[in-house]
C-alpha cells in the first residue's frame, strides 16, 4: 500500500472550477503554517502570500490572468511573491548595504515556490483543489498598479483554491525514467527516445478531449517566440538584480 503522502500527491489534479464555498480562515492559517516549514535558503524565508478578497480587485485580476474567471470565483486566491523586503529594511536598520545580485533573486523565488507547494499539497490534504496562475506574469506592470508592492517584492504567481466543482483525470506525465538519471545526464537519442514514448501516451488524453497535435507540438509552438519578455524590466523595477 501506497503511503498516505505518496497517495496524496499522485493524486493532484489541478482544479479549474470551484464551487462558492468560501475558504476559511482557520484552514488557510494551518496551510500557511505548513508551507513555511518548506525548506528554505539559510532560513532566510524569503517569501510571502498576499490573499485578495476586494471584489473589484479580484475582477481586475480576472482581466490581466487573460480571463481566467476562476480567480474571483474560488474559495481564496492569493499571489505568492518572492520577498527581499524584510531583508532590505533590517539592512538598511543596521546602516549597512543590502548587496546581492542574481543569487539574491533565485533565493526568493525558489523559497518561494518551496513555501507554495508545500502550501498547495497542505490544501489539497484538507480536502480543497488548487490552480496554480501563472497568467499573473501577463501584465505585471498592471499588476504592480493595482497592488502596489513594494520595492523587494517580487509576485510570481497566482494561486485559487476552494471546493472543487469539478473530477478532471490526472494527467499523464513523462515517464520517471525521462527525469531520473544514474550518474550523468543522458545523450540525445535517449531523451528524445523517451520523448516519442510520452507523445503516444499524450496523443490519446488529448484527443479524449478534442484537442489536437502531439505533446511535442505543443513545446515547439509555446517556445517558438519570447513569452512575457516584460518580465526582467518590472523584475529590475523592484530591486531585483540579474546578473
Amino acid at each position: 500500500m501506497p503511503h498516505p503522502a505518496l497517495e496524496l500527491l499522485l493524486a493532484h489534479r489541478s482544479i479549474r472550477r470551484f464551487t462558492e464555498a468560501p475558504l476559511p480562515d482557520e484552514d488557510v492559517r494551518s496551510a500557511v503554517e505548513a508551507g513555511q516549514q518548506a525548506s528554505t535558503s539559510s532560513n532566510v524565508q524569503a517569501y510571502s502570500l498576499i490573499r485578495v478578497r476586494d471584489r473589484q480587485r479580484l475582477e481586475r485580476l480576472v482581466e490581466l490572468t487573460g480571463g481566467q474567471t476562476k480567480v474571483a470565483r474560488c474559495g481564496g486566491f492569493f499571489i505568492v511573491c518572492g520577498d527581499t523586503r524584510r531583508h532590505r529594511l533590517l539592512a538598511e536598520r543596521a546602516g549597512v548595504p543590502y548587496a546581492t545580485r542574481l543569487e539574491g533573486f533565485l533565493i526568493a523565488a525558489i523559497d518561494a515556490t518551496l513555501f507554495a507547494q508545500n502550501l498547495c499539497v497542505a490544501f489539497e490534504g484538507l480536502g480543497y483543489g488548487i490552480c496554480y496562475i501563472g497568467g499573473l506574469r501577463n501584465d505585471l506592470a498592471s499588476v504592480q498598479k493595482l497592488m502596489a508592492f513594494p520595492r523587494g517584492v517580487y509576485p510570481l504567481f497566482g494561486l485559487c483554491v476552494g471546493v472543487p466543482a469539478e473530477d478532471p483525470d490526472r494527467r499523464p506525465r513523462l515517464e520517471s525514467e525521462a527525469v531520473l538519471f544514474e550518474e550523468h545526464y543522458p545523450d540525445d537519442e535517449t531523451v528524445l527516445a523517451g520523448i516519442a514514448r510520452y507523445d503516444e501516451r499524450m496523443l490519446d488524453y488529448y484527443a479524449a478531449r478534442g484537442v489536437e497535435g502531439s505533446w511535442s507540438q505543443r513545446i515547439e509552438s509555446q517556445f517558438r517566440e519570447p513569452y512575457r519578455a516584460a518580465l526582467a524590466e518590472y523584475y529590475r523595477e523592484q530591486g531585483a538584480v540579474l546578473d
